[in-house]
């Protein structure tokens, strides 16, 4: 089984290497090999009623498949530099900015049309933000929503299947250097090509570490985000998400000096799971059918810690934290924000008559219990903050969830193409460590898809 170029994960990454590819060298023979199931048979059991939290599943279809982790997400494309990953250290921001531009023109033509660019260039936001020590980051954003992301994804699929081979339910065991090319062994069999592109996500960042050692491909050590999911009346934050929908904001604690930003902004969304190597952590989803909507937004607090010497596991740190709530809640833990401050565990009682009605089914608990002081510090004083330019944020019924997670792969080393120290062998999207949302990653696909098809 030989192939000109192989793709390890289907997720934006791969998705866009793969048309960039076909669009440029068609007569190419490419396969994808994705770990997950195919769009249509991704499917998460959790229906709220007979089963309300995760079983475990050998895939997770929320995390992997065709689409990656991005595909039940609400399909935000940031267009931008300031937030969602360093590609532009790499290429120039002026690049950077143009691939992303060229993927929000395909989203369109695949289903996206229709949907609404938002920026938060002129905003009168910004200032009333820097008036409270608060700092709105500069994005323009598409946002697709839960249900036309996926019509774009199958759309795509629809124009790829039968120019490329997929191979589903296909985990990549190795990847090992061959005579003329790369061999990449499964479970049954090994396939050859003469260029390889690596784009697994951050699902897949153990792995990407175990061929990294593997192939001798320097690495260093990224952080780690962790934090919580807040959920509250969306009338709260309808003046901001009115106008920009998403708002990346930073604020640096008085007590400590730490950044602690909000992240995946989900204006009338709904609060879910994720599956993450067993891991049940938290994640927010919103839809552009008002009939999908719900009366809440979410979005997630997140305080980013780098580990250096002697300790450099941030990832391992994260999933430790991950795990404690586990173990206390059996999976998420939700708490209101009065009882936290309070110092008391929320119980069922409690979550009941709040004035606001929970979109995700979690264990009340305490999430002091989980979160290292510090971290708890931060997020504490961000929702005092917010509240002074979103009033309302900080009202005893605010629902916390935890823990969120963002683990970030350790940075490979490559170059100003993606390719790393082994020619023709490169390594693109969030399991570089380099890409960290839609955008970037589906513009690492593009790029290193040019740079095969110019050879």
């Amino acid at each position: 089984m030989n192939y000109d170029v192989i793709i390890v994960g289907a997720g934006p990454g791969g998705i866009f290497a793969a048309y960039e590819l076909m669009q440029r060298r068609p007569e190419l023979k490419v396969a994808v090999f994705e770990a997950g199931h195919a769009l249509e048979k991704r499917h998460c059991p959790i229906d709220g009623e007979k089963i309300k939290s995760c079983i475990g599943c050998k895939s997770c279809s929320i995390m992997s498949g065709f689409g990656g982790a991005g595909a039940f997400s609400d399909g935000k494309y940031n267009i931008t530099n300031d937030f969602g990953g360093t590609l532009h250290e790499y290429i120039g921001k002026k690049h950077a900015l143009e691939l992303m531009q060229y993927v929000d023109e395909i989203n369109l033509r695949f289903g996206g049309e229709g949907t609404k660019l938002y920026s938060t260039a002129g905003t009168r936001f910004k200032t009333l933000c820097i008036q409270h020590d608060l700092h709105l980051l500069d994005a323009s954003v598409r946002h697709l929503g839960t249900d036309i992301n996926y019509i774009v994804l199958q759309n795509l699929y629809a124009w790829l299947k039968d120019k490329v081979d997929f191979f589903f339910d296909t985990p990549v065991v190795s990847v090992e250097i061959a005579e003329n090319g790369y061999e990449i062994l499964c479970a049954d069999a090994a396939y050859h090509c003469g260029e390889c592109i690596i784009s697994v996500g951050r699902s897949g960042s153990k792995w990407m570490e175990s061929v990294c050692r593997s192939l001798d491909i320097p690495t260093k050590s990224n952080r780690v985000d962790i934090g919580v999911r807040v959920e509250l009346p969306a009338a709260v934050f309808a003046h901001l998400t009115d106008e920009l929908y998403e708002s990346k904001i930073v604020y640096r604690t008085e007590k400590y000096g730490d950044k602690v930003r909000t992240f995946c902004m989900n204006p009338k969304g709904a609060v879910v799971t994720e599956n993450t190597n067993g891991i049940i952590t938290v994640n927010g989803h919103s839809y552009e059918d008002p009939a999908r909507q719900t009366e809440n937004t979410n979005f997630a607090l997140l305080v980013a810690k780098h580990f250096s010497e002697p300790f450099k596991d941030s990832n391992g740190y994260g999933e430790s934290i991950a795990r404690l709530s586990n173990m206390l809640g059996g999976g998420v833990i939700v708490q209101r924000f009065g009882d936290l401050i309070r110092g008391r565990r929320s119980t069922p009682d409690r979550i009941e008559e709040a004035f606001i009605t929970p979109t995700l089914n979690a264990t009340p608990g305490d999430l002091s219990l989980v979160l290292p002081k510090r971290l708890l510090d931060g997020i504490i004083e961000m929702i005092y903050a917010l509240d002074k330019v979103a009033p309302g944020t900080a009202n005893d019924d605010t629902l916390l969830y935890g823990v969120e997670v963002k683990f970030y792969n350790m940075e490979v080393e490559v170059s100003d193409k993606l390719e790393c120290r082994h020619k023709g062998l490169y390594i693109i999207g969030d399991g570089s460590g380099i890409t960290h949302s839609l955008s970037h990653a589906s513009a690492s696909g593009v790029l290193v898809a040019r740079d095969i098809a110019s050879r």
